[in-house]
């Protein structure tokens, strides 16, 4: 495995993250939409916080809801509102914590049996991109990496 994590900037709002990963779509997109599986990647090693509680329905209308610790801060919270979710090819969400937050869409499409994985998150303002982007370049690779580990342990059938 030496799947490589792109992110890339397209034009003033828009950001697309790509990544192969070393199982089915069907595998990939179950990672990214059980509570149970989400706790076990989420949250990169290196980071400086760990993740109190997640809670997801994934259906259209369904919500997501994560809670973070950081040293010497109150807790974080991330939520948001499932638009679509169609398994395994297509997952799209709202960011709702605050006014910048994106509508992220991922599409999941199988290559010889591996999942390409595209990540869009489109943002409300170039600024608010900005905002975003500091960080995502090293911690999304870390994150990724983490679920490419978790990916051949599960079996679910």
């Amino acid at each position: 495995m030496n799947n490589r994590t792109t992110v890339e900037r397209k034009g003033e709002r828009d950001l697309v993250i790509t990544r192969t990963f070393d199982a089915p779509p069907r595998i990939v997109f179950e990672a990214w939409t059980k509570s149970e599986l989400l706790k076990r990647w989420w949250v990169p090693k290196a980071a400086p916080m760990s993740l109190l509680s997640c809670d997801v329905d994934a259906r259209v209308g369904g919500k997501y809801r994560f809670v973070f610790a950081f040293p010497n801060a109150e807790p974080v919270a991330f939520f948001g509102t499932y638009l679509e979710v169609a398994p395994p090819s297509r997952l799209v969400w709202t960011n709702e914590e605050s006014e910048d937050g994106a509508v992220t869409t991922l599409t999941f499409e199988e290559k010889d049996g591996r999942t390409l994985l595209v990540m869009h998150e489109r943002y409300p303002s170039k600024e608010a991109l900005d905002r975003s982007i500091e960080g995502m370049e090293g911690g999304l690779p870390e994150q990724f990496a983490q679920l490419d580990e978790l990916l051949p342990t599960l079996d679910l059938r």
